[in-house]
């Protein structure tokens, strides 16, 4: 069976689910689960992944699209978790930089003061996050600010911090680490849902399977399972051991869009809420979409969660303050989405104060078990898992091989403006087009245009 995504025969997959028993099966078809379906591959494990919807179609997708330290964690005293993810980052861009866009983030202050207090901070996120020199922050002040982002308002904002960040598609990220995953060797199905275990002497071999195109039940064999499924690991959980105590807190977070020329950023700028959350607006494409909220969501783990009328008020009210535009209403809005953040409970602290540190767990059959943590620490995340994965199968692993190896489209040196005009001069596409396929696509950008060559068959191109 040809190893990809691409799956015209589901029976034929679904038949090889069955053939064998796996050394991991993983539940969760989104960054998590793709991350730690990839590692297993890599470690020379033979490795299943089921979904229970499509591959990457709920908190993955429904991200602020950012690969980010998360500064705003240093406040919280949370350095550790702060230290990974921002030197995640460069792993993250060496694996996919077609998926991790250099981007610059302004930060507004309004006086001196409050510039050497951002500057400080930043300072002390480069440090953890080892930035290159290139890459470290710098400052405008009120005349760069006008020239470089003339919508923010000269009233209130006389300086700017600006540093180094990353965005994302983070649903092709998924995908991207799911086809690395199966080229070699695994094998990745959605729409199939697990439904129970497969137990002998009390431990957990397997799972029971149903298809939720065909409705064929499937019995999969596996010498671990992992369940990372997200806001709905608690579901998982208790298949296993009925009176397992709830470890989430559900947090939803709502992101809207509004018409670029309504908000004309050009940047990614951080504001602040009413009360002092932290705000991104974020420029993409024909539209620039600011989020997110933070709340506590008690209605479980839909997987549609409802956007309120005051989510969206929520959301753009500190527009007005920041950027010298008529203030933006609902009516303006042209799309939003919303997510469920699975953070780790921690009793008595709303969801702005809660860790995004992940935990792993090993259940009463021995399953593992992995929730909390963020979009940008997802490969560090897999490997911790595979620590415990270790434990189950009672030995060490193999070390991975070629960890370093870039995903699908990644294998160029980073310069997007670069490939960009390869891929437009080589299939005659228009430069924005161009543009927008390289950032989705990297080097397999061609291979949708008819086109061939550096820009579609892997070769990186010259320069930086």
């Amino acid at each position: 069976m040809s190893a990809s995504l691409a799956t015209p025969d589901r029976s034929r997959l679904l038949d090889a689910l069955e053939e064998r028993t796996f050394d991991v099966v993983v539940a969760g078809g989104g960054i998590t689960g793709g991350g730690i379906l990839r590692e297993a591959a890599l470690r020379g494990l033979s490795a299943a992944l089921l979904e229970a919807e499509d591959f990457a179609s709920g908190t993955s997708s429904r991200s602020s699209k950012l690969i980010h330290g998360g500064l705003r964690y240093l406040a919280l005293g949370d350095v550790a978790l702060v230290r990974e993810t921002a030197l995640e980052r460069k792993r993250v861009f060496a694996l996919a930089p077609h998926l991790a866009e250099r981007c610059w983030m302004v930060v507004p202050a309004r006086s001196w003061a409050g510039l050497l207090k951002f500057r400080a901070g930043i300072g002390t996120y480069e440090k953890l996050g080892a930035v290159d020199a290139a890459d470290r922050h710098f400052h405008w002040n009120a005349e760069e600010l006008a020239e470089h982002e003339p919508a923010l308002r000269r009233d209130a904002w006389r300086f700017a911090c600006v540093y180094r960040e990353y965005l994302t598609e983070d649903a092709r990220l998924v995908l991207a680490n799911l086809r690395a995953a199966t080229r070699r060797g695994a094998l990745a199905a959605n729409h199939a849902a697990v439904e129970g275990f497969l137990e002998d002497r009390g431990r957990a071999t397997g799972v029971v399977v149903r298809c939720r195109l065909s409705g064929r039940e499937l019995r999969v064999r596996a010498r671990c399972v992992v369940n990372a499924a997200g806001p709905w690991i608690e579901a998982l959980r208790r298949l296993e051991d009925p009176a397992a105590p709830s470890v989430l807190h559900l947090s939803k977070g709502v992101h809207v869009s509004l018409p670029s020329e309504r908000l004309p950023v050009r940047h990614i700028v951080i504001v602040n809420t009413s009360d002092r959350r932290s705000m991104f607006v974020i420029p993409r494409g024909e539209v620039t979409y600011v989020g997110t909220t933070d709340t506590s969501y008690g209605r479980g783990a839909e997987f549609w969660p409802e956007i309120e009328r005051a989510d969206v008020e929520y959301v753009l009210e500190p527009l007005s303050r920041y950027f010298d535009v008529p203030k933006p209403s609902a009516e303006d809005v042209v799309a939003a989405w919303a997510g469920i953040r699975p953070l780790i409970a921690q009793p008595g602290k709303p969801p702005t104060e809660i860790s995004r540190r992940d935990e792993i767990w090993i259940g009463p059959k021995g399953v593992v078990t992995i929730a909390g943590g963020k979009l940008t620490g997802y490969r560090k995340m897999a490997e911790d898992v595979m620590e415990r994965v270790a434990a189950v199968l009672g030995g060490p692993l193999p070390p991975s091989r070629a960890g370093d190896e870039p995903l699908p489209g990644g294998d160029f040196d980073g310069d997007l403006d670069a490939l960009a005009i390869r891929l437009s001069t080589q299939t005659g596409v228009a430069p924005a087009v161009a543009a927008r396929l390289v950032r989705l696509y990297g080097t397999e950008a061609g291979e949708g245009v008819g086109g061939g060559g550096a820009a579609a068959g892997g070769g990186a191109p010259g320069g930086s």
